[in-house]
């Protein structure tokens, strides 16, 4: 599954993705695109999957059209993702094109 992480996802999480291709916004240089653009970007890219921690996107964006499915992360703390890295993990391979998906990060 081809995922992408946003820029505020700890970039070490991919490693409990290992089964999964893992690139993030920054290194496919769209680091300055909105959300909206990036998500379209994204979509269109072949990414399966789209992790972020910003809470807020689901207000702000409408995911009516994209295939992309969307997992947010309620926390920021890579400690706090790094505890419940098998939670995110079950999350994503639970996905289908186009949910959204927002994992509660204790």
């Amino acid at each position: 599954m081809r995922i992408l992480f946003d820029q505020g996802t700890p970039v070490p999480l991919r490693e409990y993705l290992n089964s999964h291709q893992v690139e993030t916004a920054f290194e496919r240089g769209w680091s300055t695109l909105t959300n909206g653009e990036l998500l379209a970007r994204a979509d269109n890219e072949g990414f399966e999957v789209f992790v972020t921690t910003d809470r807020a996107l689901p207000g702000q964006q409408n995911f009516d059209g994209l295939s992309i499915a969307i997992v947010v992360l309620s926390s920021t703390s890579w400690p706090r993702i790094q505890k419940a890295a098998a939670a995110v993990a079950l999350a994503i391979d639970a996905t289908v094109p186009g949910s959204f998906i927002e994992v509660s990060i204790p």
